[in-house]
């Protein structure tokens, strides 16, 4: 089947859903520091406009926090102190190995539109936006974009991807997991159809900092040949990624061996990520982006 390529913003995120994301924000399940002031609170005290508390004035401390009210009534230096608001990193990492063209609508292009909408919540709020394509040795990266003028650059950084070989995912986390700034929210982007596994590249990024969410995005036809477009009678399959070829009889036997083998993998998956504080969530590339954006990750807590 041939792909019609993205070639716009708009076909990447259109302006009714960017406009319903205006409003909401990328969430935490906890605190994080970052290394500029934004729009995220810590409990660490420091110079922003909220008010936290008052301590004794040092030596050394910034006159200008001096309240002069209280030494104007008590002879006593005191500095004013505040809640410190401190960015959010949020890292976009997404699968482009050739696996992620198969199906109609396929995983590639479905990651392609979630990464830009969550991007775009992310430069809306001012946050330090990341993205991260990955296969076999070819990791592209784009990374510490701010602002919201900063969308179209994004999406020509989206646009331009091309997927092709096998995964390399452990090698793309390493590089995630070693190389990173700050601490933040990390969102995976892929089919997670490994040859290798995921057990080993998953290792490299939990437990580092990140408020980790894995969404493995598979198409219909991937999600259960036996729907209509899917593959029946005798057939050649290729391996996207290998370009192997098998001969197979394509029977209802045969489909549910599939579909117990594909839930198996999800459910060590699903398995893995939660014995790691890791959220894991399987969505067809048929859902609407903004279904996925409005309603399913609110409940799962990675938007508010």
């Amino acid at each position: 089947m041939e792909v019609r390529p993205l070639r716009k913003l708009d076909e990447l995120l259109d302006s009714k859903l960017m406009a319903k994301l205006d409003a909401i924000d990328v969430m935490s399940r906890k605190i994080f520091s970052g290394k500029l002031q934004g729009e995220r609170r810590s409990k660490r005290r420091g110079q922003s406009v909220e008010f936290a508390d008052f301590r004794p004035y040092s030596h050394g401390d910034d006159l200008r926090f001096v309240d002069w009210n209280i030494y104007g009534r008590l002879d006593r230096l005191f500095l004013k102190m505040f809640l410190e608001e401190e960015d959010l990193s949020l890292v976009i990492a997404i699968d482009t190995s050739a696996s992620m063209r198969a199906g109609n609508p396929d995983a590639f292009d479905y990651a392609r539109r979630v990464a830009m909408a969550l991007a775009y919540v992310g430069l809306v709020n001012q946050h330090r936006v990341s993205l991260v394509g990955f296969s076999q040795g070819r990791i592209e990266r784009a990374t510490n974009i701010r602002g919201r003028r900063k969308a179209s650059d994004v999406a020509q950084w989206l646009l331009k991807l091309e997927p092709s070989g096998v995964s390399g995912f452990e090698e793309a986390m390493r590089v995630i997991g070693t190389s990173r700034s700050g601490r933040g929210v990390m969102v995976m982007l892929s089919d997670f159809l490994f040859p290798e596994g995921f057990e080993k590249g998953l290792a490299m990024v939990a437990g580092r900092g990140f408020d980790m969410f894995a969404l493995q995005i598979l198409a219909p036809q991937v999600a259960d040949p036996s729907r209509e477009g899917g593959i029946t009678g005798d057939v050649l399959l290729v391996d996207s990624e290998t370009g192997l070829e098998t001969e197979v009889t394509v029977t209802p036997e045969l489909l549910r061996l599939y579909r117990d083998r594909l839930d198996r993998l999800c459910g060590a998956l699903r398995g893995y990520c939660t014995r790691r504080d890791i959220v894991h969530m399987v969505v067809e590339s048929s859902t609407p982006v903004e279904t996925l954006m409005l309603e399913y990750l609110r409940r799962r807590g990675l938007l508010r």
